[in-house]
């Protein structure tokens, strides 16, 4: 239902007689259109269908929450590519850190083992917390894995190919198990899409002219990770990636469920943290 309500949304937000400023066009796709068909007769349905007719700009009213990850491996380049194209003027890089403490973009520090063919490699697949163990009917036991972007180098992580997230539980191989993308999520843009570091997600957004919205993710390793990395060690590295690409402040909103978090940037980085957004997950 969230999803048929952001698609509709894509109307609202990205419809407009004439743009307020000269926004690149967009194309949202028969999506919308297919599900403005199926609404009940009404103002709210009415109000959309006069949109049908008129061309798509980029707004920030729509944000690109880990790319378009129903149709595009999430948190890839082409995911944001194609979040942007649709007409997201605003993307998210859920940002969590490799075991040489360079940030990368992933929505889990330990989602590479189903969001990723990590597991098809296996030098790389030798080095995951949890080695995938394969299901076994006779026990009801279900086949599992755990591969953390902390098992990995960013050079490492740059090898791999993200895919649609999804594992299959019943799976006897590896090759199995990462191919249990859910029926939702659509497998025709999964050829080998590439993961981007945070930076690599700064260039891109800087290039395609977005605004950024980063979640500093909740590490899944104990802190200070490798007895050095602390977790304002993290905050700060992020912003400081911004500050080193030359990004102004005024073009990205810092996000975290860490409340600690915001208080390090409202105290250590102000400009950046005076729009900082806390996540509370309390009424979820």
């Amino acid at each position: 239902m969230r999803y048929v309500i952001f698609l509709l949304g894509i109307l609202l937000g990205g419809c407009q007689v004439t743009p307020e400023v000269s926004e690149p066009l967009a194309q949202v796709g028969p999506r919308p259109l297919y599900l403005l068909s199926q609404l009940p007769e009404g103002d709210l349905k009415q109000r959309l269908e006069a949109c049908r007719q008129q061309p798509f700009y980029r707004s920030e009213f729509s944000l690109a929450h880990r790319g378009a990850p129903l149709m595009f491996p999430e948190h890839s380049r082409a995911s944001y590519q194609a979040a942007i194209d649709m007409g997201a003027g605003i993307a998210e890089c859920d940002v969590t850190f490799t075991a040489d403490l360079q940030l990368v973009c992933r929505h889990a520090q330990c989602d590479l083992h189903q969001t990723t063919d990590i597991l098809l490699r296996p030098e790389l697949a030798a080095k995951c917390s949890i080695p995938f163990t394969p299901a076994d009917p006779a026990t009801g036991r279900v086949a599992n894995a755990r591969c953390c972007t902390s098992d990995i180098t960013a050079d490492e992580f740059g090898q791999l190919c993200a895919k649609m997230d999804g594992v299959n539980p019943a799976a006897m191989l590896a090759k199995d198990y990462i191919a249990g993308t859910p029926a939702w999520r659509s497998e025709l843009y999964s050829q080998c899409a590439a993961p981007l570091t945070h930076r690599q997600s700064i260039a891109l957004f800087q290039q395609q002219g977005v605004k950024m919205i980063p979640e500093l993710k909740q590490p899944e390793v104990s802190m200070p990770f490798q007895q050095q990395y602390t977790q304002q060690h993290f905050a700060q590295q992020l912003v400081d990636e911004y500050k080193a690409a030359g990004v102004a402040p005024s073009q990205v909103y810092l996000q975290s469920f860490n409340w600690q978090d915001i208080l390090y940037w409202l105290e250590h980085e102000p400009e950046f943290g005076r729009q900082a957004v806390w996540l509370d997950e309390r009424y979820e």
